[in-house]
């Protein structure tokens, strides 16, 4: 008791309460430091920015869900398929970390996804797309056999009903834990790419930070109409690995969107806030060939 005969009123840290409890009810968005210029800024103007940094226009990664709410049609629906194919982890791989099945089952349970690709068809201003958005939350959108599978799957549907097709990467590349079966994927898929260019099958695709080896070595790069986000590493090897093995100092900005512009490796740069816009135009435009030639 104090003095007065009130009670006086106890520090948190004396009273039975943790220190950091007001920190704890805070939300976990009310601030995100961007990873490139450090400018802080409030959670929910960087979210209804897309996560796009208003000072330096770094574009931070989406998840699947995001990306996907942020193309298709608000009215329509995602009709997902494949959702419950799961590697079964061929090689049995074990790291000192533990083994690849207890990662990808915590990855499942963190990310709520089964695979780090996401594939179903959606509605893109009023027209039907195929749509395969990459996770880079789940082991780094690494492409394994299930990877490899869903696109080549994605890729089939699409030639076959003749509605176009949209590979939205993400990814460092063939996952290692499967091995060459990880690296078959490439030929797999492109394989299939091939066969829906036969068939005059349009196919585009949104380049996002980042997509690197494997993944930039087949599918990445083979689109009929190739689109970037600001900024987004698109490389093979990243420009650091290369100068650390080969002790040379690379041009500035190799490796990134706008070095692939420059020398005519992409179609364009296209701000997220006009991606949709983007996509739903080169769509109305094949959807009038498409109609003119019938």
């Amino acid at each position: 008791m104090s003095d007065d005969g009130k009670q006086a009123t106890m520090p948190a840290s004396m009273n039975g309460a943790h220190p950091d409890a007001a920190m704890r009810s805070l939300p976990d968005n009310l601030a995100v430091k961007c990873p490139k210029c450090r400018e802080l800024l409030l959670g929910k103007d960087w979210e209804r920015n897309l996560k796009v940094c208003p000072k330096c226009g770094h574009h931070a990664q989406l998840t699947a869900q995001e990306r996907i709410d942020l193309l298709i049609d608000e009215e329509s629906d995602f009709e997902q398929i494949d959702r419950d194919l799961v590697s079964n982890d061929p090689l049995k791989f074990v790291s000192l970390s533990g083994t690849d099945r207890s990662k990808l089952d915590g990855l499942a349970d963190s990310t709520g996804l089964k695979e780090s690709v996401v594939v179903g068809s959606g509605i893109i201003d009023g027209l039907p797309v195929m749509l395969v958005i990459m996770d880079f939350r789940f082991l780094g959108g690494s492409m394994g056999a299930v990877v490899g599978e869903k696109i080549t799957h994605a890729i089939e549907i699409a030639t076959y009903e003749r509605i176009p097709l949209l590979i939205a990467t993400a990814s460092g590349g063939a996952r290692m834990q499967e091995g060459v079966i990880a690296l078959m994927q490439m030929a797999k898929t492109s394989a299939a790419l091939a066969r829906m260019a036969e068939a005059g099958v349009p196919y585009i695709v949104l380049l996002t930070d980042p997509t690197t080896g494997g993944v930039t070595a087949s599918f990445a790069m083979l689109g009929d109409v190739t689109i970037a986000e600001p900024g987004a590493l698109v490389a093979f090897t990243g420009p650091r690995v290369i100068e650390q093995s080969m002790h040379i100092k690379l041009p500035k900005d190799v490796g990134y969107a706008e070095y692939l512009l420059a020398h005519g490796m992409i179609d364009g740069i296209v701000h997220r806030r006009a991606l949709k816009a983007t996509i739903a135009r080169l769509l109305h435009l094949y959807d009038d060939a498409e109609k003119a030639m019938n």
